[in-house]
């Protein structure tokens, strides 16, 4: 279980309206083992938010991840090159 790194870093940069913002999704184990996604989105260079799902196992996280990541493309978002923070 989470024995791969789920992560998925997106970007969407627009200068002409001054617009820099940051999307990570990430999955990750809870306290007590349940497989968590976490979202996390703000302006880059500064602190942003952050929530936390709980679901049932690993793929409905997975499956959560990947609806939150059309959700985002669909906005302007794009994957990070090289996909760090």
């Amino acid at each position: 279980m989470f024995e791969k790194l789920n992560l998925v870093v997106l970007d969407h940069r627009d200068p002409t309206q001054n617009m820099s913002r940051f999307y990570v999704l990430a999955i990750e184990p809870s306290l007590f083992g349940d497989a968590t996604l976490v979202r996390e989105w703000g302006r880059i260079g500064k602190p942003g938010r952050r929530r936390v799902e709980l679901h049932e196992n690993e793929g409905r996280a997975v499956e959560s991840l990947e609806n939150w990541l059309r959700r985002k493309q669909k906005r302007g978002y794009r994957i990070r090159a090289g996909g760090s923070i």
